[in-house]
């Protein structure tokens, strides 16, 4: 993801959901919740809509519209429990996505976003997706990102990311360019998600020490 060749990816500890929370974590959620938040995921399109795969454009108009698009798609990110939405995910192909990467973060939009610079540094850590239920593969990003914009009123909005805000405007920009995780992670994983998706069933990368525990005759041909 960089020109650097001594760049190394180092990988996260904890899972990074760009889009919001595990179904383990979902089934915590008091009733009221859970079905808010089923409400929201109705609104959100998801695998084999080919709107996913499609550009966004760019946004040339703004102000109240505007800023009332941008409203909703804070609701619905808020009541599906994530962390960022793109525009695209609601079938809507305008350049506009919302953030807000931590519960006591203050929910932002920006309207045609550009990853002006990314870091060297990176790191690989477990994504999912509001448009791929079920499914979380392993993505490497850069750790740190810088993002200029517009707000919905047409003013410059320039932000400096780490951490997780960087991974999740990332993860947006990718879903305005017709990019999905899917797309990011290696071939085994895609394969893996891909027949979950098809299948209705669920998929998450298997951990380091699931594969260290495996004996040759439980590897599959291509792995032996």
């Amino acid at each position: 993801m960089t020109d650097s060749p001594d760049a190394a990816a180092v990988r996260e500890e904890q899972p990074l959901s760009p889009e919001g929370p595990g179904d383990d974590a979902v089934s915590e959620l008091d009733p009221q919740t859970r079905e808010r938040r089923a409400a929201a995921l109705a609104r959100v399109r998801t695998f084999g809509d080919p709107v996913l795969k499609s550009r966004a454009t760019e946004v040339t108009r703004f102000g109240p519209e505007l800023e009332g698009e941008a409203a909703d798609m804070i609701s619905i990110m808020r009541d599906a429990l994530g962390v960022g939405l793109a525009a695209i995910q609601l079938g809507i192909m305008h350049r506009l996505l919302v953030v807000q990467a931590g519960l006591d973060a203050t929910p932002s939009a920006i309207v045609n976003p550009v990853l002006e610079w990314l870091s060297d540094d990176l790191a690989i850590a477990i994504e999912g997706c509001l448009s791929l239920p079920g499914v979380t593969v392993e993505v490497e990003r850069p750790l740190h990102a810088r993002v200029r914009g517009r707000d919905p009123h047409g003013e410059p909005v320039l932000v400096e990311a780490s951490g997780l805000e960087a991974r999740v405007l990332q993860h947006e920009i990718d879903h305005l360019d017709g990019v999905l995780i899917l797309d990011r992670t290696e071939p085994e994983q895609r394969k893996g998600a891909l027949r979950a998706l098809r299948e209705g069933e669920t998929y998450s990368p298997p951990s380091t020490t699931d594969e260290d525990s495996r004996t040759e005759d439980d590897r599959a041909p291509e792995e032996a």
